[in-house]
């Protein structure tokens, strides 16, 4: 379900409970990332990881009217997932800045080639960056916004326990991992 105006604090109501607001999404955000290797990392989102989001931006850019509160909604609402799918960030993290530009030329489509998938289903592939393109002709970016629609069974199936796996097929970067259970239990939670 989509956030509203009314679902947001104003400026002053958040400045009250940021400290415990921000630990309990902390703590959520937890149970919602996935490590891909060494340097691939899912965050996948949600109506609460969103709403934080656009708190933070309001709180920074000091935003508190009607149309600028609107336009945050606008440009975060799309990645709560509807109950058939995960949106998640995704990114490729590379300490050094040199290594991150070199990975960054080599890894160019990767976005395209990571996927999820239930135990006993065939993968889904990510759908990328909708909202805008975020590789050129010399490389990718190191963020895109991905969406994984499941089908019903899929769904079924998670929800009666089937494990999931998350992996990315690239030629330069190839690596897929067990979702842990507790992660597994808290993507299922998208789903209703």
């Amino acid at each position: 379900m989509p956030l509203t105006r009314d679902d947001l604090y104003s400026l002053e109501q958040y400045a009250q409970v940021r400290g415990d607001y921000r630990a309990r999404v902390m703590a959520h955000k937890k149970y919602r990332q996935v490590a891909i290797g060494a340097h691939a990392t899912l965050y996948f989102e949600d109506r609460l990881t969103m709403q934080y989001q656009i708190q933070e931006m309001l709180r920074v850019e000091r935003i508190f009217e009607s149309q600028g509160i609107q336009d945050e909604l606008d440009a975060y609402n799309p990645m709560i997932p509807d109950g058939a799918n995960w949106k998640a960030t995704f990114m490729i993290e590379y300490a050094d800045a040199e290594e991150r530009r070199e990975a960054l030329a080599r890894l160019r489509g990767i976005e395209d080639r990571v996927w999820v998938q239930v135990a006993g289903c065939d993968p889904v592939q990510a759908i990328a960056d909708e909202d805008l393109e975020r590789e050129d002709a010399t490389r990718t970016s190191s963020v895109h916004f991905l969406r994984f629609e499941l089908a019903a069974p899929m769904i079924v199936a998670l929800r009666e326990g089937a494990g999931l796996t998350i992996g990315i097929d690239h030629p330069e970067y190839s690596h897929r991992t067990e979702v842990a259970p507790l992660v597994r239990d808290s993507l299922v939670g998208d789903l209703d």
